[in-house]
């Protein structure tokens, strides 16, 4: 190559330079409506800063991360394992199945000589009051014959005093002599406000082994009805409006909390689908502040009891099926209130008192508002007529 080609290329190499630094500086300063971020597309492995200031385009996994982190580090010091101890001769020995459905700690025989006081995980729970109060599953404390411990984060062990098991929902509340000072709470929140798809962080005893185990997901869904516990073992129980949600719950997960990203409890984890993945269940956080006020104000779980199984008729329902918005009535218990009053299956409950039955006043919140040994006036639909039932309501601890 000659010295004139040479310094023909090093002239075109040098006007290239300064029209690709002038051209920079247009797209830098926006003249013309230039950004970077218009070349995106031409560029679809590269990210483009529009300042050295910008970082890169990873904001929501740090802040959902950062969120997950300051959840966990605020709540999961009122969140506590369920333990069991058990003192029994050797040939009446078992040992627990954690991995039997829906949480229910099977009993399985085991071989062993002479006495041994058996001791496992076997649940989670939550720390509601700084006085001891801690809540957790029923069926998570179902076996009276045994004692129970709880275990704090700090691996600090304390005997359960004394058990509450609420007749009505899959819920029980213990008693521990707490520590000078105190225990660590947590906060509740609403769960009537939750949202399909907000973030939902679980904590709990995962397997009866793995203590403060975290995992996240979001809310799958609201409102469902699931069976939980074991029906061969007789120790089923049908929850209704109960939350789905795609964090990982597994067995010993039961009775721990299922939070939103301000760390509010909204819900306990209760089940888990072994027909899917991702697929578990929480009993809503409004179940558990209803209970503990009642708790708080009669020292036990008494609550209004009308003695009906029902499917609430929305509004859609009801005009597609021509007939009133209300409950009706799947089943009727035999010798509850509702039986003795007359109350049948098929019936539609339209009213309680002056109170219709329609949008968020479903008939478990009407109820649930009344006293034990409340006299209440049902409107009742039935054969194309309204009817009008007075029933006393009964004790539901009583059943």
């Amino acid at each position: 190559m000659t010295a004139e080609s040479k310094s023909i290329i090093s002239k075109y190499l040098l006007i290239a330079a300064i029209v690709l630094l002038i051209l920079g500086g247009i797209v830098s300063s926006g003249l013309f409506g230039l950004k970077w971020s218009s070349f995106s597309r031409f560029f679809p492995s590269t990210s483009f800063r529009t300042s050295v200031n910008e970082p890169p385009q990873t904001n929501r996994i740090v802040s959902e991360e950062s969120v997950v982190i300051d959840v966990v580090d605020n709540v999961s010091p009122a969140v506590v394992t369920v333990g069991i101890v058990n003192n029994q001769a050797a040939n009446d020995s078992f040992s627990l199945d954690p991995f039997n459905q829906f949480f229910q700690f099977g009993l399985q025989p085991t071989p062993s000589v002479g006495t041994q006081n058996t001791e496992q995980d076997i649940g989670s729970g939550f720390i509601v009051g700084a006085d001891g109060l801690i809540v957790t599953n029923k069926h998570v404390v179902a076996d009276t014959t045994v004692q129970y411990k709880v275990i704090t984060k700090d691996n600090k062990s304390y005997s359960v005093m004394k058990i509450y098991r609420d007749p009505a929902n899959d819920l029980a509340i213990l008693k521990i002599d707490p520590p000078v000072g105190g225990l660590p709470t947590v906060v509740l929140g609403d769960s009537s406000k939750i949202k399909v798809g907000q973030l939902a962080i679980a904590i709990g005893t995962a397997l009866g082994e793995f203590r403060s185990t975290v995992t996240t997901g979001v809310v799958s869904g609201v409102g469902r009805g699931i069976t939980a516990g074991d029906a061969i073992e007789g120790e089923a129980e049908t929850l209704d409006n109960v939350i789905q949600t795609s964090a990982a719950i597994n067995p010993g997960n039961s009775g721990g909390p299922l939070l939103n990203s301000s760390g509010q409890v909204i819900g306990i984890n209760t089940a888990v689908s072994q027909e899917g993945q991702n697929i578990g269940f929480a009993l809503p956080v409004n179940v558990v502040r209803d209970a503990i006020n009642n708790f708080d104000q009669t020292g036990q779980f008494n609550r209004p009891y009308l003695g009906v199984r029902y499917k609430t008729i929305t509004k859609d329902v009801a005009l597609l099926n021509d007939v009133p918005e209300g409950a009706y009535v799947l089943d009727v218990v035999t010798n509850s209130p509702s039986d003795k009053a007359g109350v049948k299956a098929q019936d539609i409950i339209t009213k309680i008192d002056d109170t219709r039955l329609s949008g968020s006043m479903e008939l478990s919140t009407v109820i649930g508002k009344k006293s034990v040994g409340a006299i209440v006036t049902l409107t009742v639909y039935r054969d194309n007529k309204e009817r009008t039932i007075k029933v006393t309501l009964g004790n539901q601890s009583d059943q």
